[in-house]
């Protein structure tokens, strides 16, 4: 690695903030997806399903309207990494996680994840480095996202250690792939998006067919098989496009900062689609994050001649 530091815009541009908050509102919307699909289809199953929906559907995309594939393959080996570090290893720590810890507090200490990306990215890059504002908007958002989830995160303070070790190990693997996933500036995102997808669906097939679970697909009623395709083709290949464009637009420590969006769209399709009430304390959450994404921007904070 160059010892050279390289500079980068000090800003993102509106266009990936606006990519940052669709991106937010599409991975929310794999919550309110998922919500529905879990009733009857197991988690893993669910993932396969995810991943591998998505990724067929990322080939046919690729095959009609280009680029190739095949700009893909020669870093075959380098997507397996990805899928491991994306989907495979966050997945299962969250699902070990939630077996003893509530959603709240899954929420919040998944919300961590642009810390340990900013942490990570200013000593594994030599253009994203450490700065006070990062580090206070990022404070503000997990704060913000402890104060959203509100009565629900103190009732699940508890559980056993290890259980919260492993949603912090979730966070960390997704730092990593964001940075990771720099590697792969030079592909075009759809490329990028298939390849990873791919690369989980090969992992996860023996991981599934060992477990079981397959038949419950069949049974399925169609408002559950409705909402897998969703989560399949809205919430994963289209969301995975966004966010690869992001990962090469405006770098990793920004394109993390999707995760302190997440829950807001999940709790806003809840309260619209679910009949989940809104909460005062969940405004209160969503105004904190706000003020968080503010600081990390840092354009309105500028001294005005």
């Amino acid at each position: 690695m160059s010892t050279t530091a390289v500079s980068t815009p000090t800003y993102m541009s509106m266009r990936d903030w606006s990519m940052l908050v669709l991106l937010g509102l599409l991975w929310g919307g794999s919550f309110f997806f998922a919500r529905i699909a879990v009733q009857e289809i197991p988690p893993l199953v669910l993932v396969l399903l995810r991943v591998a929906i998505a990724a067929a559907a990322l080939h046919v995309y690729l095959a009609a309207r280009g680029p190739s594939f095949a700009a893909a393959l020669p870093m075959a080996g380098a997507f397996f990494g990805l899928a491991l570090l994306n989907n495979v290893f966050p997945f299962s720590l969250v699902f070990l996680g939630q077996t003893e810890l509530g959603a709240g507090l899954a929420s919040v200490l998944n919300a961590t994840t642009p810390f340990w990306t900013v942490l990570l990215a200013n000593f594994l890059t030599d253009d994203e480095k450490l700065s006070g504002r990062k580090l206070a908007g990022i404070g503000l958002g997990v704060a913000g996202t402890a104060v959203m989830i509100g009565p629900g995160l103190v009732a699940g303070l508890g559980g056993p250690v290890w259980a919260k070790l492993a949603l912090v190990g979730a966070a960390i693997s997704y730092g990593c792939a964001v940075i990771f996933a720099r590697r792969f500036r030079a592909l075009p995102p759809p490329v990028v998006a298939a390849g990873q997808l791919t690369a989980s669906t090969i992992i996860m097939v023996p991981v599934v067919l060992m477990t079981g679970g397959l038949a419950t697909v069949g049974a399925a009623s169609p408002a559950v098989l409705a909402s897998v395709l969703a989560l399949a083709l809205i919430s994963t290949a289209v969301a995975y496009i966004l966010f690869f464009s992001l990962v090469a637009s405006a770098g990793a420590t920004n394109a993390s900062l999707v995760t302190l969006i997440v829950p807001v769209f999940a709790i806003l399709l809840g309260a619209l689609f679910l009949a989940e009430r809104l909460a005062l304390f969940e405004l209160a959450g969503m105004a904190l994050i706000g003020s968080g994404l503010v600081v990390i921007d840092g354009r309105l904070l500028r001294p005005r001649a």
